[in-house]
């Protein structure tokens, strides 16, 4: 696909979806790299724009350009996005103790530092905020907290192995190191679940598949 046919494509795609106002919004292509830039009225609309772009057939890598331009009443003080935000992460992410959690929000953008237990808040609270009113940017430096130390999970793992009719255990070895299970002679689907279903575990990698 020629980059002006893929470049129309997108023009096309953005102007088809009714959650984003395209009129400002510019694209540029060059083998098959899009830069999307001008500007929108929310920071939605921008992530909007983004993903739109990507679900289009032939674009290789987007460099995402887009302004948020907030209209006068759409501006909001960043105490209350900030007060906003912490409200939304406790009811709409399920995290339950904020004391970990460091908001800071300067003309609109908003940065999250500190930690959570699982991946699922730590993405759950990008896309809520997202939609807050007077957002104008997100950094999530939201980390995943370790519930368990690498001897615990190696530990739970092989047990689990060898709970497992399926499974001789003894084939099997598990190499645990800040949190992550390197699983060597994992072939068998049921080795894999033992080790996905570990608490703690914040990565793996499978040897032998």
């Amino acid at each position: 696909m020629s980059d002006i046919r893929l470049r129309q494509d997108i023009l096309d795609e953005l102007e088809y979806e009714p959650s984003i106002d395209a009129a400002n919004i510019g694209v540029t292509v060059e083998d098959g790299i899009v830069t999307l830039t001008g500007h929108v009225h929310s920071f939605s609309e921008k992530h909007e724009a983004e993903r739109v772009a990507q679900r289009v057939m032939g674009v290789r890598a987007i460099a995402e350009e887009i302004e948020v331009r907030l209209p006068e009443n759409k501006k909001t003080a960043d105490d209350e996005i900030a007060g906003r935000v912490l409200k939304i992460l406790a009811w709409g992410a399920s995290i339950a103790d904020l004391k970990d959690i460091q908001v800071k929000v300067e003309n609109g953008y908003v940065t999250l530092e500190g930690t959570v237990e699982f991946y699922f808040q730590r993405n759950a609270a990008e896309s809520l905020i997202r939609r807050l009113t007077g957002i104008t940017g997100i950094d999530n430096r939201l980390r995943i907290r370790p519930m368990m130390d690498a001897l615990d999970i190696r530990h739970g793992i092989r047990e689990a192995l060898k709970r497992n009719a399926e499974i001789e255990a003894e084939k099997h070895r598990c190499r645990g190191f800040r949190q992550s299970c390197h699983l060597a002679w994992a072939g068998s689907k049921p080795a894999r679940k033992s080790r996905c279903r570990a608490s703690g575990l914040v990565g793996s990698r499978r040897h032998g598949c």
